[in-house]
Formats: C-alpha cells, sequence, structure tokens
C-alpha cells in the first residue's frame, strides 16, 4: 500500500474527505519528523515508538579479521512497533475489521460517503441522507436497468408508429377510390348547371332586345302623327 492508496483507505474507513485525512496525515507526519529531528521521541500508544538514537564512539572487532578497530559516534532513526501492534499482526483475528469496500478502496463507497456528507451539510434529514446514499451506490444499475427500457420503449414506439402509418396509407387510398366516381359525378353536374346558366342568360338578353326593338318602333309611329 503506497501513501495514495492509505489516504483513500482511511477516508472510506472514517467516512471522512479525502482532502481532509490526506491533510491529517501530511500533519502527523510533519509533527513526527520535526520533533524526533530535535531529540525527543515519540510514541503512538499501541502502534510505534518514533526515535532518533545517538550512539557514541566506542572500541569494537573485526568480524573478518578479529582485529579491534574504533567505531565513531553515530546516530540513527529507530521505529519500534508497540506490543500490542507485534502482537496483533502476528494474531491477525486480532485486527481491525474493515468494512467492505475500505480496502481495497472502492470508488463508489467514497461517492456514497461524500453524498451523504453533503446531504447532511444542507440540513437533509438522516433517512433523506441514507436514500441519497442509496440511490449514489445503485445509480450504475439503475441507469443502466433505465436505458434497457428507454431502448425497449422506443422499439415498441417505432413498431406501432410504422404501423399506423401503414394503416393511415391504406385508408387514404381507399378514400381516394371511393371519392374518384363521386368526384366525376359532382363536376359532371356542374358542367351541366354552368349550361343551363349560360342558355338562360342568352334567352334573356334576346327576349330584352326584342322589347328594346318594339318599343324604339312604337315611339317612331307616334312621332310621325
Amino acid at each position: 500500500m503506497n501513501r495514495r492508496e492509505l489516504i483513500r483507505a482511511v477516508a472510506a474507513h472514517t467516512a471522512d474527505d479525502v482532502r481532509h485525512v490526506e491533510s491529517v496525515l501530511s500533519g502527523v507526519t510533519d509533527v513526527i519528523t520535526a520533533v524526533v529531528a530535535k531529540g525527543e521521541p515519540v510514541s503512538i500508544q499501541g502502534f510505534a515508538k518514533f526515535a532518533k538514537v545517538e550512539r557514541a564512539a566506542r572500541m569494537g572487532r573485526n568480524p573478518r579479521t578479529g582485529e579491534a578497530i574504533r567505531i565513531k559516534a553515530s546516530k540513527r532513526v529507530r521505529i519500534t512497533p508497540m506490543k500490542t501492534f507485534k502482537d496483533t499482526v502476528m494474531a491477525p483475528s486480532h485486527a481491525p475489521r474493515l468494512a467492505r469496500g475500505v480496502y481495497p478502496t472502492s470508488p463508489d463507497l467514497l461517492a456514497a460517503q461524500a453524498a451523504e456528507r453533503r446531504a447532511v451539510a444542507s440540513g437533509t434529514t438522516p433517512a433523506a441522507a441514507k436514500k441519497t446514499t442509496a440511490r449514489t451506490v445503485t445509480a450504475p444499475a439503475t441507469a443502466a436497468k433505465s436505458t434497457a427500457k428507454k431502448a425497449t420503449a422506443t422499439k415498441a414506439a417505432a413498431t406501432r408508429t410504422t404501423a399506423t402509418t401503414a394503416t393511415r396509407k391504406a385508408t387514404a387510398a381507399t378514400k381516394v377510390t371511393k371519392a374518384t366516381p363521386k368526384k366525376a359525378t359532382a363536376t359532371k353536374a356542374a358542367a351541366t348547371t354552368a349550361t343551363r346558366a349560360a342558355a338562360t342568360t342568352a334567352t334573356r338578353k334576346v327576349t330584352a332586345a326584342k322589347t328594346t326593338a318594339k318599343k324604339i318602333v312604337k315611339n317612331a309611329t307616334a312621332a310621325r302623327r
């Protein structure tokens, strides 16, 4: 596990923001490093002890030749695991239980926790927050089901549209076929009516002309007398 994986796992385990966990981890390592560098040990109960050890100059022996040699003074860092940590590591059944998705860290779990934090921050009730979390976790499956339903509905709608269009075309063709004789009869009747109207108009014009001629002859006769 590297640093990034550790941060994500801690965030998932504590349901905290990843950036906040990263900030806290950076602060912890900075403080431990600075304090130990000054020569003061740092002990984390149940975990480990960090210390800088100074060793004075001393006499020793060369392991190959057995000759006595002088060893210079030195400084080194010592990290000592606490007994509780060692015992727990050696007996995994006593180790803390991590929830599912903590490690390896599940992106869905982090997203669900982030949604729950946003809901709490906005004043949403715990029940609503849980519903939001559930929706966030089940969103991919729901989206897939919704897509499948939409595809089925689209296919069914396309089939109905095709059938309806074909039925309308057939009905229109039938109406056209039935309407053709009616249109012919109507056209013939209109032509007959127009012919009769024209004949009546001509007869009226002839009658008017005769009447006018008689009046003219009558006036001329009266003028002679």
